[in-house]
């Protein structure tokens, strides 16, 4: 597996700078970083004695990389999972924050855990998903991102203004959906068809 640091810089990278988007519930967000995670944290990165817009703005690139490090991987405890999760549950935890967790209790439920899906990584979910590894970690992770991808279909589903991140303008799969399938392997991702047909119902 790759060094988690470098995962967290590639998320990074894939989050992109500043947006302040008005149909994202997190509202406005730098390299992921929203700024209630800001005030969460108190982080007044221009030293004015509040947390603002101003400071989200000033966030740099290895600031947001450690901010993932500590609080979206270790305190999460997503180090203790298989190793082949680590990387798309922590990807999907910047994401979606506990839904992560959530999509992996109820897969691992799917699976025969008896699990409750409250999004905390305890000793339950390692020792499920441990055994729901098994010999072939890497099925668990492609069942891992079609759940995740399943979970973001649904989301869209459900909230119109929110589809355009699942489907582009032309059609094709938005950035919720190459994000889930950059984790899954190639026999695993849908066809620009299947995407297509998946998403007909929507306006």
């Amino acid at each position: 597996m790759q060094n988690i640091r470098d995962i967290a810089k590639e998320i990074v990278a894939r989050e992109g700078g500043f947006v302040n988007d008005p149909d994202d519930p997190g509202g406005a967000t730098k390299y992921g970083v929203t700024l209630a995670t800001l005030r969460r944290l108190g982080l007044d990165l221009t030293g004015d004695g509040e947390v603002a817009e101003a400071d989200l703005r000033r966030l740099s690139r290895d600031q947001a990389v450690e901010i993932y490090l500590e609080h979206y991987f270790r305190r999460p405890r997503i180090g203790d999972l298989p190793e082949a999760l680590q990387a798309p549950v922590f990807d999907m935890y910047v994401n979606a924050g506990t839904n992560a967790v959530k999509v992996l209790q109820r897969l691992l439920n799917e699976m025969g855990a008896e699990l409750t899906d409250d999004g905390a990584i305890g000793p339950l979910t390692v020792a499920a998903a441990h055994r729901a590894a098994g010999a072939d970690p890497a099925l668990l992770a492609d069942a891992y991102g079609i759940a995740r991808r399943n979970y973001y279909y649904a989301l869209a589903d459900a909230r119109p203004a929110s589809r355009k991140y699942a489907r582009r303008r032309d059609g094709g799969k938005g950035g919720w959906i190459t994000r889930a399938e950059a984790f899954i392997s190639a026999r695993f991702r849908l066809s620009e068809d299947e995407h297509r047909a998946r998403t007909a119902k929507w306006a």
